[in-house]
């Protein structure tokens, strides 16, 4: 047993209720209960359009997807096409670009951040760049406004993988709506949990209605009379219901995650509000422990995890710092998934690196996150406070 886990569960009854109703119904696959958790995290959100998916993973490989059918070939991606990428982050960010033939270039992320160093990022845009993808990791949303100002006046789309950073928000608005789509996850670590689930926001509407033939084979039979894929659908439902018009794939999510997602939805404030009270309580923590590095906030964070990075030149090493966390009980990981440009999987992409990467190898080799939850953290962050002082100074 875990003194200080990973991750927990936020249901309660309501979300047992909100299951047993599906159950009852006998009605399983996707359904009112969807639609109506698509309708209110839309609205949350301040959003025109959202369509869920049954993963965040699969919420990054349909807005991918999407990019390469749009009617106008001024703003359709095709293969070949240069993405820009951060360094540090999850496999799925990365293998849907690569799996539509765009050719990606890593970039440095900022050791403080976590998210991207700015200056790299500006350095690493030229005319060949179409689109950024932009990660808010571990609950931290990018410098939009920075981003913003770098792409001003050039043809290049942004994009966001907001997955570990649902309720994040910078300048008064919130993270997985800067770009033109984002994508979110409601996988059980997650700020909400669906069991499995994702999420991408859009207010493009000719994006919204081809995410929804592309989540459901490619037809027609989930799209409004009117829409922007096809024009105007046929009457004749025997003949509509089995009309393909693009190369999609079965993704949707069961109708019992859309009945989660509306519950948990409602919880979501108090439980971004529990992890920023606890992360207050681990900053001022850190302070006791200098030779540790831990994630400077960029707007205002969601707090997915708590980052600590090992300094240089201090006489421990991550391997301590894990061995320390172990013997207490305290479960951590890696963060994400390091430097992914250093993956063994990247030998089968088409992808290069903006200079040396050398913070994210250093991120990479040093560093680790442990939990955070939607309940007060007091005893755990004291456990840790106690465990830490075993290093050495």
């Amino acid at each position: 047993m875990s003194n200080y886990p990973l991750a927990c569960t936020s249901w309660d009854e309501a979300e047992y209720e909100a299951i047993s109703q599906v159950v009852q119904s006998g009605i399983f696959s996707m359904g009112e209960h969807v639609a109506r958790f698509e309708q209110e995290f839309a609205l949350h959100f301040g959003s025109r359009y959202c369509v869920m998916v049954n993963s965040g993973s699969s919420a990054n490989l349909l807005m991918v997807a999407a990019l390469f059918y749009r009617e106008n070939m001024a703003v359709r991606l095709v293969a070949g096409d240069e993405v820009i990428v951060p360094a540090v982050s999850w496999s799925t960010t990365y293998f849907p670009l690569h799996q539509y033939g765009l050719k990606l270039k890593f970039v440095d992320i900022d050791p403080d951040t976590l998210n991207y160093d700015l200056a790299q990022l500006a350095a690493a845009v030229t005319e060949r760049t179409r689109l950024v993808m932009a990660v808010n990791l571990l609950g931290n949303p990018n410098d939009f406004a920075s981003i913003q100002a770098i792409l001003a006046g050039r043809n290049v789309i942004l994009i966001e993988d907001n997955c570990e950073s649902m309720g994040a928000g910078f300048d008064g608005k919130m993270a997985g709506t800067f770009g033109l789509m984002g994508s979110f996850s409601s996988f059980f670590s997650h700020h909400i949990s669906t069991m499995e689930g994702g999420m991408i926001l859009t207010d493009d509407e000719e994006l919204a209605h081809i995410l929804l033939s592309l989540r459901a084979h490619g037809w027609t039979r989930n799209l409004p009379k009117v829409n922007r894929v096809c024009g105007v659908k046929g009457d004749n439902q025997f003949e509509e219901s089995f009309r393909f018009v693009l190369p999609g794939y079965n993704v949707r999510p069961l109708e019992m995650s859309g009945a989660l997602g509306v519950t948990q939805l409602r919880k979501l404030p108090d439980f971004v509000k529990a992890r920023r009270e606890n992360a207050a309580k681990f900053l001022n923590l850190m302070e006791a422990f200098p030779l540790l590095q831990v994630q400077r906030e960029i707007g205002a964070s969601s707090w997915f995890g708590f980052s600590l990075v090992v300094r240089e030149d201090v006489p421990f090493s991550r391997e301590d710092v894990v061995r320390t966390l172990d013997d207490h009980g305290i479960e951590c990981r890696p963060i994400v998934a390091g430097n992914f440009a250093r993956c063994e999987a990247v030998r089968w992409l088409d992808a290069s690196n903006h200079g040396s990467l050398a913070q994210a190898d250093w991120i990479d080799r040093n560093g680790l996150f442990i939990g955070n939850h939607h309940y007060s953290l007091d005893e755990q962050l004291s456990l840790l406070g106690e465990a830490l002082k075993k290093l050495p100074c």
